[in-house]
């Protein structure tokens, strides 16, 4: 009876010590938060690695649904509403599954089942958005599940996804011109107005050369000592408005009170526009 005991206590002892054992996760898991447009787009994945296998046609078949990680589902979510494929997809949370397929043209999957345990339990009566992405050829095997986002603009950028041989691009927009173009116009009606940020706004979403300088001269205007941030993009303003002479006056002042400053970045910026002025 003794040597039971002694036995099922020494089973309790092995135990705990294999309890306390801490060891890698084998597909670790990755959180990505990327600000787009108003607002951002979230992705967690467990990331398997290749170890030797070959898994793309043969552990992960061709034709079944992937959930594109390990683990549980991968999941992304959007915090303000997005376009994919021409289709507008709402603010919230997605689980994320391709389908590989042998011809290259796999498919992208967005689907509402975020608590499956990867694709255990999906059904394809709960996707939200279901499209043909040809798949690209890595240059090199790529020996971990990655994905990233890149080419990240104010209303677009693109989703990559990368393992073994394979990699697929899924283009990601959103509409914010409106909505700002809207918020900066109300604003405008305030005794505060906000003539900078209406400037960047003219310049880079609208495209609106002449509002924009309007804009910039109101910030100037509004200063007691003009920044040579502000004069240097007045003069970006007035190059794209054709006015040669005009930025070359005014790109000169923003060099003098970039150097006044010891601010290097502008100065560089500066005298390369007055350069390209000449």
């Amino acid at each position: 009876m003794k040597k039971i005991l002694s036995g099922i206590v020494a089973l309790f002892c092995i135990s705990g010590v294999y309890a306390q054992v801490k060891m890698p996760a084998a597909s670790p898991t990755q959180f990505i938060k990327q600000e787009f447009g108003l607002g951002s787009i979230e992705l967690t994945y467990s990331r398997p690695g290749l170890k030797g296998r070959n898994m793309i046609g043969n552990i992960e078949p061709w034709g079944s649904v992937w959930r594109t990680g390990a683990n549980a589902s991968t999941k992304i979510r959007f915090t303000d509403e997005v376009t994919i494929n021409g289709k507008k997809i709402d603010s919230g949370t997605y689980a994320l599954y391709t389908i590989p397929a042998q011809d290259g043209n796999w498919t992208f999957i967005l689907n509402k089942g975020v608590n499956n345990w990867g694709a255990t339990g999906y059904k394809e009566s709960d996707d939200v958005l279901r499209m043909k992405v040809k798949a690209s050829k890595n240059p090199g095997k790529v020996e971990t599940l990655t994905m990233q986002f890149s080419d990240v603009k104010p209303e677009s950028l693109k989703l990559n996804i990368k393992w073994e041989d394979f990699g697929l691009q899924i283009p990601i927009f959103t509409n914010i011109t409106d909505r700002i173009r809207a918020s900066i116009e109300e604003a405008l009606k305030s005794d505060n107005k906000p003539y900078w940020q209406a400037a960047a706004f003219y310049f880079d979403y609208d495209k609106n050369y002449k509002k924009a300088l309007e804009m910039v001269n109101g910030a100037i205007t509004s200063q007691k000592e003009a920044p040579y941030y502000m004069v240097y993009q007045k003069a970006v303003i007035q190059k794209k408005l054709g006015d040669k002479k005009g930025a070359k006056e005014t790109v000169t002042k923003a060099l003098e009170a970039a150097k006044a400053a010891k601010n290097e970045n502008y100065t560089i910026m500066s005298e390369q526009l007055l350069a390209e002025l000449k």
